[in-house]
């Protein structure tokens, strides 16, 4: 049965800092306990309290697939959820591609199954259909542009790039820069006139006048001026090198069942970002996220070398 835990203190007080400097760690003492429970960080998807979110359905399919009770915490960002499973706090948490690259890359971090991208734009920047923006290249120093999290592949990497490859960047006074602290967060500052532009996954336009919390417009109220190139790596789950062989074993061989097109509709939310029809890669080593690695270094992020 699902049980959601309180944030354990390390995970809440870790950040980026502790990332870079790799000062985290954890005792074997703390490894082996528990090897029949599957300790799960988890984001929240929406700050709506009645969104409807499908952990529980994940749970549920993870403890059928295993054999082991999954226990789930809740975290509050990206890098919280890196920290948490490269401490050995918890031993899995599902990542976007560049944070997942930042935690492969730090040495203390695997993948364990990975889902390689599709031949389509992975990011789109929003503006309001009234706004006066109608490309990129009328960005100007006034420009607001709001991103998810400064770990988030299609909310921040992505169209960092995108936007840099123009020759704007944020560091160089070209446009003002908003972090949301989350997608639905852009959308709400876009929609009340804190920032003009909001960048986010392409997944995200689809939802219009579906009445979904996370994207809370009616179609026709926002329209794009530019779009990413693809990814790589869709997503990842990442997993601690503390945990025993026999349950990251388990975890390798149920992670793809949990994750499938057969249970595409009951996932939801958490397999819009996995391609449908594409064998995911097991275990996949640094090479497979090098190409993540090589934009982030483009975008003037250099996440290669974070032991």
């Amino acid at each position: 049965m699902r049980s959601r835990l309180p944030l354990a203190l390390a995970a809440l007080t870790a950040g980026s800092a502790l990332l870079l400097t790799g000062c985290a760690s954890s005792s074997d003492a703390d490894a082996a306990s528990d090897d029949d429970v599957i300790r799960f960080a988890t984001l929240p998807l929406s700050e709506d309290p009645d969104a409807e979110t499908p952990i529980d359905e994940i749970v549920r399919l993870l403890e059928d697939e295993t054999g082991m009770t999954v226990e789930v915490t809740d975290v509050p960002n990206y890098s919280a959820v890196i920290e948490a499973v490269r401490a050995g706090h918890e031993d899995i948490g599902i990542m976007s591609a560049f944070p997942s690259a930042l935690a492969v890359n730090t040495g203390e971090v695997d993948s364990l199954v990975a889902w390689p991208g599709l031949d389509e734009p992975v990011s789109t920047c929003l503006v309001l259909d009234d706004s006066p923006l109608r490309t990129l290249e009328d960005i100007t120093p006034e420009t607001t542009i709001a991103f998810a999290d400064p770990n988030s592949s299609s909310g921040y990497y992505m169209p960092t790039y995108m936007l840099s490859e123009l020759g704007l960047r944020a560091d160089e006074g070209d446009f003002g820069e908003l972090m949301s602290g989350g997608h639905d967060r852009s959308f709400i500052a876009l929609q009340e006139g804190q920032a003009d532009v909001a960048c986010t996954s392409t997944i995200f336009p689809k939802m219009a006048g579906q009445g979904d919390p996370m994207f809370p417009f009616e179609e026709g109220e926002t329209r794009s001026i530019g779009e990413s190139i693809d990814m790589s790596v869709s997503m990842s789950v990442l997993g601690s090198q503390h945990m025993s062989d026999a349950k990251r074993d388990a975890l390798v061989e149920a992670i793809p069942q949990v994750f499938s097109d057969e249970n595409r509709d009951v996932i939801g939310m958490y397999m819009e970002g996995m391609p449908e029809g594409v064998e995911p890669i097991l275990e996949p080593g640094a090479d497979v996220f090098q190409p993540v690695v090589d934009v982030a270094a483009a975008a003037g992020v250099d996440i290669s070398d974070l032991g």
